[in-house]
């Protein structure tokens, strides 16, 4: 019962973050401060469906460094392209 309740509520926070950020897009907002966040919910949301939807929270350490590396990788060369073009 625990681990449906955890599986709920993550998916009611993923939720919340996707709506946010969705919301941000509909009223126009930018910015450096903007971006972060939105790159900041990806990487929320990313950690949550590694641990939790693709059930990597108990594999090797091995395994779960090579996805929260390819996934702040991923964010923090956005980023830096954001900030680089602007």
């Amino acid at each position: 019962m625990n681990r449906i309740f955890n599986i709920h509520a993550i998916w009611l926070i993923m939720l919340g973050l996707t709506l946010s950020t969705y919301a941000m897009g509909k009223f126009g907002l930018g910015g450096i401060g903007v971006v972060a966040f939105l790159l900041f919910t990806s990487i929320i949301k990313g950690s949550f469906i590694i641990h939790d939807f693709m059930e990597l929270r108990g594999v090797s350490l091995l395994w779960r460094a090579i996805m929260h590396g390819w996934l702040w990788i991923i964010c923090l060369t956005i980023f830096t392209t954001y900030v680089i073009g602007r």
